[in-house]
């Protein structure tokens, strides 16, 4: 089998892309934004990732049956909220109109030696979030860094009934890598369980999608990629997908050029 043209790529990750706004400046003029760029001429992306406070607005700009689902997150950035704040955080979002909720798990507990703090946590969201809710639990892998605390925090995910594996939040100087990648995969393919898995934060180009894509082919086989299984989190690589579609050059290309 050949490999996927740029072309294909990008087309591809375009159905991927949860394309989000977690800056600290967005405003309601930017969900407007957010909302209209998720529709392209090329198709939809999978859904917009936003902070709580625009789910309503949101849902009422999409309508209730739009393709293009609304991410929120929860006990987001720090992990350091209470169980019981963090299930209010998602029932209310919820309530609000969001589709899928992306839950921060206390990384620093884990870090600790608390696993249990970690299981409590994704284990009362996993609760509050009944189908067809969608739960992908951020491991904050960059602050993480050793291999089996990715490994365990990955597995505990798992156990505690996540849709997805997440690396990251975008908000610490280290986002996803490919290391994590091929350990929370692993982690997957090892579980014999329907997981799915989403880089988040520095996958800005195409060329940084192809080599996730790639990877996950790998660990999982060539059929696994798809938006019930692969999700990308990032802002700028709509930017770089359209250009690409478009037989331009790769806007991301360009930039370094400049």
């Amino acid at each position: 089998m050949t490999e996927a043209s740029t072309r294909q790529i990008a087309s591809l990750a375009l159905t991927l892309l949860d394309l989000t706004d977690l800056s600290d400046t967005c405003t309601p003029a930017d969900i407007e934004t957010l909302c209209a760029d998720a529709h392209t001429p090329y198709g939809h992306t999978a859904a917009i990732c936003i902070w709580p406070r625009f789910v309503q607005q949101a849902r009422g700009r999409l309508g209730p049956a739009n393709p293009v689902k609304i991410a929120t997150v929860v006990n987001f950035p720090l992990g350091n909220l209470t169980v019981d704040t963090v299930v209010k955080e998602t029932l209310d979002a919820i309530a609000d109109g969001a589709d899928e909720i992306d839950l921060v798990i206390p990384y620093h507990a884990l870090m600790e030696g608390d696993e249990q703090a970690v299981r409590a946590m994704i284990s009362a969201v996993r609760a509050a979030c009944a189908p067809p809710i969608v739960l992908k639990v951020i491991l904050e892998t960059g602050e993480l860094k050793e291999r089996d605390l990715i490994r365990n925090a990955s597995h505990i995910g798992i156990r505690e009934g996540a849709d997805f594996l997440k690396t990251s939040t975008g908000k610490v100087p280290v986002n996803a890598t490919l290391e994590a990648a091929d350990i929370m995969l692993t982690c997957i393919r090892e579980s014999g369980r329907k997981v799915g898995f989403k880089p988040a934060g520095g996958v800005q180009s195409v060329a940084d999608a192809r080599l996730y894509i790639n990877l996950a082919d790998t660990i999982q086989g060539a059929d696994w990629v798809m938006p019930s299984t692969f999700r990308f989190g990032a802002s700028i690589l709509l930017k770089d997908i359209l250009s690409v579609i478009d037989g331009r050059e790769s806007a991301a290309i360009a930039a370094a050029a400049y």
